[in-house]
């Protein structure tokens, strides 16, 4: 097997935007920042969602609209409503 066949590995830590969570793994990214965590070298990467804020994971309601589409489409497009 060819020994170019395969992507390196790389010490990443993926950082949480809204959340200041760090989250240690290897993955093929890279970035230009840099830090030393635990006295290893580390690409950090920023995301704006991670498992630590998504509200699938997190467990965190949403305002749900009560009304569904199809009723709010046939009340806003009935037919003749309003016209004399």
């Amino acid at each position: 097997m060819k020994a170019e066949g395969h992507p390196t590995l790389n010490n990443v830590c993926f950082l949480d935007i809204g959340t200041g969570r760090r989250f240690l793994t290897r993955s093929t990214m890279k970035s230009a920042r840099k830090e030393q965590i635990d006295g290893a070298e580390y690409f950090v990467v920023a995301r704006d969602v991670t498992s630590d804020s998504h509200p699938a994971y997190t467990g965190e309601k949403r305002l749900v609209d009560t009304a569904g589409r199809v009723e709010k489409f046939t009340s806003k497009f009935k037919r003749g409503a309003g016209k004399k």
